[in-house]
């Protein structure tokens, strides 16, 4: 049987102040990747339904670990101890595949990524869209360090790239479909 699932809304279009419009988009989608997961188990959330391999449990730690990278490690500069803590310990690092440790529970990953949410926002909220990021964490100082309005319009594409995944796994998983 197929549902149909009807997104809280998007932001206001009336809306023309872009940190609003980004943050209310970046909420958006954030919400949506939850959404998408809710109500299904466990088994469900550590099965991969495409050929590539990833679950979708292993996608909710990805993107916990997205926040982190662009916006703690990346614009904040702030020390991260693993920063590719999303990826197999057989194969660390950027080019690694995603991976969730048999003994992560759903709401362990579930509070990694909520936590990770919420110290983006901080750091957001303490910081202008022109603002660029500092030195000495994900960027080096070899190239100029993107400006956080770059970092948030990165990060809503790739929520949005995302959630499209979760749109066709979960169809897959259970016949749900949502907008």
């Amino acid at each position: 049987m197929v549902t149909f699932v009807d997104p809280p809304p998007e932001p206001d279009p009336t809306l023309t102040d872009p940190r609003v419009l980004l943050e209310g988009y970046l909420d958006y989608y954030r919400d949506a990747v939850l959404r998408k997961l809710d109500g299904l188990s466990d088994e469900q959330l550590r099965t991969a339904f495409l050929p590539s391999g990833w679950t979708p449990l292993e996608l909710l730690k990805h993107l916990a670990f997205v926040e982190t990278r662009w916006l703690r490690w990346g614009f904040a500069a702030e020390p991260v101890p693993e920063p590719w803590g999303d990826r197999s310990p057989a194969a660390p690092g950027p080019e690694g595949r995603w991976h969730v440790a048999d003994d992560e529970s759903v709401d362990d990953v579930r509070a990694l990524f909520l936590d990770a949410c919420e110290r983006s926002r901080r750091i957001v909220a303490e910081a202008r869209l022109d603002d660029v990021a500092r030195t000495g964490g994900r960027f080096d100082g070899s190239q100029p360090p993107p400006s956080l309005i770059w970092i948030l319009f990165h990060l809503l594409q790739e929520y949005a790239r995302h959630v499209g995944h979760l749109d066709v796994v979960r169809e897959l998983a259970d016949g749900v479909v949502g907008k």
